[in-house]
């Protein structure tokens, strides 16, 4: 939690975003100590700037297990984030977008929680907010995909795909993001969970279930974690065993998607 390792991602994130807006900070306090989550704000297209549409958030989590490199898990979140906003600060989409890394996911969502409760508490208005979680392990045998049951009934056993987990009120975004990936090539498969996901405890451990809890339409995209990546939480989990061009599939999916909305 103190590393230097964090210290630099973070600083290295936030010279990132500044290259696109101001950078606001998000502080918040855990054991005696403030953390930081990282914003960017970026408006929408100009002739909708007047409109007051409520913000798309788009969140990724950049600390990672001590002892693990965390390419997966969240490196990839992270590096989409980044590339989202250069592509979307260049080309503006139709609602106002806001970036977030959040610190503290792997000690309880600890960030996310925070985040969400002061939108809530301020009553700001979210048009989506998506969690992207681990979005960079592929594997193509048969059987190398798992699920709590009784999913593995209804979708299929190959790791092949990126898959989209939401809150019943984002249904059709579910629909139209994923019919988005798979038009760039990348397989989709999409999941609408009831009860903020207790049904389903496994679709709760990212950033996105603290926005579920506070009634926020939020959305998990996920190579399903542990579900697949034999490298989950461990020192294992390095680039190379990253699929990137499934990443950067994953990647022009969402923007062609997230565009759509």
């Amino acid at each position: 939690m103190a590393t230097a390792g964090h210290f630099f991602v973070q600083e290295y994130i936030r010279q990132q975003f500044g290259q696109w807006g101001s950078v606001e900070i998000h502080t918040f306090l855990v054991g005696g100590k403030n953390y930081q989550n990282l914003i960017l704000n970026l408006p929408p297209q100009a002739q909708r700037q007047n409109r007051n549409l409520p913000p798309i958030l788009i969140g990724a989590h950049y600390d990672a297990v001590p002892g693990t490199p965390g390419a997966d898990d969240n490196a990839t979140g992270v590096a989409v984030l980044l590339e989202l906003a250069r592509t979307f600060a260049a080309e503006p989409v139709r609602y106002p977008l806001r970036l977030v890394a959040f610190d503290l996911e792997e000690y309880g969502l600890l960030g996310s929680a925070d985040y969400a409760a002061l939108l809530h508490q301020q009553k700001q208005r979210l048009r989506l907010m998506m969690s992207l979680e681990m979005l960079g392990y592929k594997i193509s045998q048969p059987g190398s995909q798992s699920y709590p049951p009784p999913l593995e009934r209804f979708y299929p056993n190959r790791g092949d795909f990126i898959g989209l987990i939401g809150n019943l009120r984002t249904l059709p975004d579910l629909i139209s993001l994923s019919r988005s990936i798979r038009q760039v090539g990348v397989p989709s498969q999409w999941l609408p969970v009831p009860n903020r996901g207790f049904i389903v405890p496994q679709t709760r451990l990212s950033d996105h279930a603290p926005f579920w809890d506070v009634g926020y339409p939020a959305i998990m995209v996920t190579d399903t974690s542990f579900l697949r990546n034999p490298h989950y939480h461990k020192d294992s989990d390095t680039i190379a065993t990253l699929d990137l061009d499934f990443l950067t599939g994953v990647c022009a999916g969402l923007e062609v998607g997230i565009r759509r909305l």
